[in-house]
């Protein structure tokens, strides 16, 4: 046994302490497969499972119909969705875990066939020039329609109804996903964003559709209770190409965040190689670190000696793992033990039902057999 390895130490986030820096990144699994989009005891089954991280962060919720893009993904937006919810938040409590929720709009990364016909919203009109998973299958995106202002401040509220979901259901807080291509982050990118109002431009300007969801958010929970996922060098991934600007507009935003007294912050290592991008940060971790006041959760390709050793060297406090918590629902366990880890199934990762996702076994109970 090796518990006193580093990711196995309690922390503090906010007013809650977590029993170990081991987190549950966010992922989307489209168990949701009914007319409802809501979960189900298969979803509650598979979170308790995993409820031995120091806290789980819930796959994408859409805060709304506008905001779906992709086929049998839960939202939190009608009372099914809270219900479903307030199931897995439950079952997750029972086994001395915390969760919270990740509120998500996917903007143009969507088709018209999430949207009776119509094009998705996205800030601008400018095509992502990739894929969208719909119920016939990966199809092509299309141009998405511009945002009005109206479309803006009905969006912020939308976020805001989310999060009050979120808390009817019983979570312990909300992660607003700013990363990976999706409506925010199409806001901070300048080749996403070409508005040339109060919602384009500058980066100030950019970041102000963030900053106001933050601050309606505030009015349903406590900063502490909130966290935020960012992803600075991503680029030529879900539709992004980063610009010479990504870099500043991204430290411009985690400088503005020092003001809130947040959870923490979610930032993802780049998932390509930027390293011959002068205008891009290949080490997001070592570069944010000095930056951002708070804590700092880190993501993207870790395994448990890279985690322990970011943490020891001071530029991260928590780190997220993804894969390794869809074949491990053990994980900290298997840290603690420096046990093996079990490979996952990636052809299983967005079919329906329990293979690939509540079958997972245990190292106890891979032993026993």
């Amino acid at each position: 046994m090796i518990e006193n390895q580093t990711l196995l130490k309690s922390v503090i986030i906010g007013d809650l302490e977590l029993k170990n820096r081991v987190i549950m990144a966010p992922m989307t699994r489209n168990r949701a497969d009914n007319k409802d989009n809501a979960p189900t005891e298969l979803h509650a089954e598979y979170y308790a499972q995993r409820a031995g991280a120091g806290l789980i962060i819930s796959e994408g919720s859409q805060i709304s119909e506008a905001a779906v893009g992709y086929i049998n993904t839960p939202g939190i937006y009608t009372e099914n969705q809270v219900k479903g919810w307030g199931k897995v938040t439950e079952a997750v409590h029972e086994n001395e875990g915390k969760i919270f929720s990740q509120l998500w709009h996917c903007g143009r990364i969507s088709h018209p066939k999430f949207h009776e016909g119509e094009k998705p919203l996205a800030p601008s009109a400018v095509n992502p020039n990739t894929q969208a998973y719909t119920p016939d299958g990966f199809e092509d995106t299309v141009e998405p329609q511009a945002m009005s202002i109206a479309d803006i401040k009905q969006t912020v509220l939308d976020f805001k109804h989310a999060a009050e979901n979120a808390k009817r259901a019983g979570f312990d807080g909300v992660e607003i996903h700013g990363s990976n291509g999706y409506l925010i982050h199409q806001f901070f990118n300048k080749n996403a964003n070409i508005r040339t109002d109060d919602y384009g431009g500058s980066i100030e300007n950019r970041a102000r559709f963030f900053f106001e969801i933050l601050e309606a958010i505030s009015e349903v929970w406590p900063e502490n209770r909130i966290g935020i996922r960012l992803n600075p060098s991503l680029n030529d991934a879900f539709g992004i190409t980063a610009s010479e600007e990504s870099i500043a507009t991204f430290d411009h935003i985690i400088e503005k965040l020092n003001a809130y007294d947040l959870a923490y912050l979610h930032l993802s290592e780049p998932f390509t190689d930027v390293s011959e991008i002068d205008y891009l940060e290949p080490n997001i971790a070592k570069h944010y670190r000095p930056i951002y006041k708070g804590k700092l959760i880190i993501n993207a390709g870790f395994d448990q000696e890279s985690g322990n050793k970011v943490i020891e060297e001071g530029n991260a406090d928590m780190v997220s793992f993804a894969k390794l918590f869809i074949s491990n629902p053990d994980l900290p366990a298997r840290f603690a033990k420096n046990a093996p880890v079990a490979d996952w199934d990636e052809d299983t990762f967005y079919t329906p039902g329990p293979k690939g996702y509540t079958d997972y076994p245990t190292y106890d109970s891979e032993k026993t057999k």
